[in-house]
């Protein structure tokens, strides 16, 4: 049995409407989390970076990460999380969890191979 799918997404994102469009368009079974009304706590996105670099879970279109240079200075892991956790819009998105396997953005043919 394939794992549980989780979809983050921020419902007004472009994005993450087209994505989820796709997702449904498949039929991929998925739990959608709207990352402004279901904030991601510090220990869940601890537990979602795990070993990964934290720096792929910003969001560098953000106004925030530009306005703190984040791309020339990158926070330290504890700060990124502690601040994604503040401003969802930091989180770079969508974003797709399948087990061990989180797929950022939108990458349509690696969301139709979840269909195989």
């Amino acid at each position: 049995m394939p794992a549980k799918i989780t979809f983050y997404e921020k419902p007004t994102c472009t994005t993450c409407r087209k994505a989820k469009a796709l997702l449904l368009k498949l039929k991929i079974s998925f739990v959608s989390r709207d990352l402004d009304k279901q904030r991601l706590s510090e220990p869940e996105l601890d537990e979602l970076i795990g070993k990964r670099d934290h720096q792929d879970f910003l969001n560098s279109r953000n106004e925030l990460y530009r306005e703190r240079n984040m791309s020339e200075h990158p926070p330290s892991r504890a700060e990124a999380i502690k601040l994604m956790s503040q401003y969802p819009n930091l989180i770079r998105r969508p974003m797709l969890v399948r087990g061990s396997q989180i797929l950022h953005g939108f990458d349509e043919t690696a969301y139709r191979n979840l269909a195989r």
